[in-house]
């Protein structure tokens, strides 16, 4: 008898209280139409909007085996919000994804059919290809993400379209081991994930999707994150 699959969401939060519990929803409308296995792992790093306490009401409708919050003391970036929700993940699968709706759980069933094709160990969202699109986005963010695509992709060749993205769906064994050799912490993690994986010789699929500018709430991307961004591809590029 075959083991049945188990999805698990890892979705970190900062001041998400508006779109937590739609995001939510919409995973367990994905999920249950599926007849999927599935939980949610919500890291909060100290929201001071009350997200945790969203978080709670939503564990009381609809079960502490389908979503469970583990808070952290305050901003300790992306890479190890990671971390700290691996450690909690029950599924043989995992998903990570923003809970600001730039990553709609429509795309989910594609991308979970798409990994049961070759059994692949990652596949990964991508904005630049197929029929995938950025909606909600001024010409000038596009041309600094289409540019630090183009700009990663010349100097690491991970052989994926959209290595900045963070929409992905990992063997959760394989995320364990991608992210056990990841030295970024910040806004450079998604990509040297992928650029990690590519050599360490994982499977790679890409799905198409539609990338939508957050609904509530204020972007976190600065100039800061694109110098810094910059400086990671060319690390990367020396060290990997």
């Amino acid at each position: 008898m075959a083991v049945r699959n188990k999805y698990s969401v890892l979705l970190p939060t900062y001041n998400e209280r508006k779109n937590l519990p739609i995001i939510v929803w919409l995973l367990e409308q994905t999920f249950k139409a599926q007849n999927l296995d599935w939980e949610v792992i919500i890291v909060d790093d100290g929201s001071p909007d009350g997200t945790q306490d969203v978080a709670k009401q939503l564990i009381k409708a609809l079960g502490a085996s389908h979503v469970r919050l583990y808070p952290r003391a305050g901003k300790l970036g992306l890479g190890t919000a990671y971390v700290h929700g691996l450690q909690h993940v029950t599924g043989n699968y995992t998903i990570i994804m923003d809970a600001d709706f730039s990553h709609h759980p429509k795309f989910l069933p594609i991308m979970i059919a798409k990994q049961a094709e070759a059994d692949y160990d990652i596949v990964t969202g991508t904005r630049y290809a197929g029929n995938g699109g950025v909606y909600g986005w001024d010409l000038k963010r596009k041309f600094v993400s289409r540019g630090a695509n183009l700009f990663a992709d010349t100097l690491l060749r991970p052989g994926v379209s959209d290595l900045t993205g963070s929409f992905r769906l990992y063997k959760t064994a394989v995320l364990k081991e991608v992210i056990s050799r990841t030295e970024s912490k910040g806004y450079t993690f998604q990509m040297e994930m992928m650029v990690r994986a590519k050599g360490m010789d994982f499977k790679v699929a890409e799905v198409p999707i539609s990338f939508v500018d957050r609904v509530y709430g204020e972007s976190k991307l600065g100039g800061d994150e694109i110098v810094e961004y910059a400086k990671g591809v060319l690390n990367l590029w020396i060290k990997v």
